[in-house]
């Protein structure tokens, strides 16, 4: 009589390989995502990925926000490493950080 017992290894999946992130990638593109959860803060990124350089004058109306509100956002965006500013005379030129975005793009799988 043949053993009955299910071959354990059979019955599971192969193992996660290289794509799962390790602690330290979680923990910065955490940073990333909370920075994205606000909806100003996605449209404003938005902007600033849709030309190659967006001075802060300009995102002001469009959001609908004030120059310190829109400060605070961007502030926001350049911490978690998704654009980088450029001091001009009294305003700050902003534009997207490629690698990051493209390393978010990596990690959900749209690359």
């Amino acid at each position: 009589m043949p053993d009955e017992t299910p071959d354990v290894d059979a019955l599971c999946c192969p193992p996660l390989g290289d794509a799962v992130l390790d602690e330290a990638e979680a923990t910065s593109l955490a940073h990333v995502f909370a920075a994205l959860s606000d909806p100003v803060r996605l449209r404003l990124l938005s902007m600033v990925a849709s030309a190659e350089e967006v001075c802060s004058c300009n995102l002001e109306e469009p959001l609908g926000r004030s120059q310190p509100t829109v400060s605070h956002h961007t502030r926001i965006l350049a911490e978690a490493g998704l654009i980088r500013g450029e001091k001009r005379g009294r305003w700050m030129w902003w534009s997207t950080v490629p690698e990051r975005l493209e390393t978010i793009r990596h990690v959900l799988g749209t690359s």
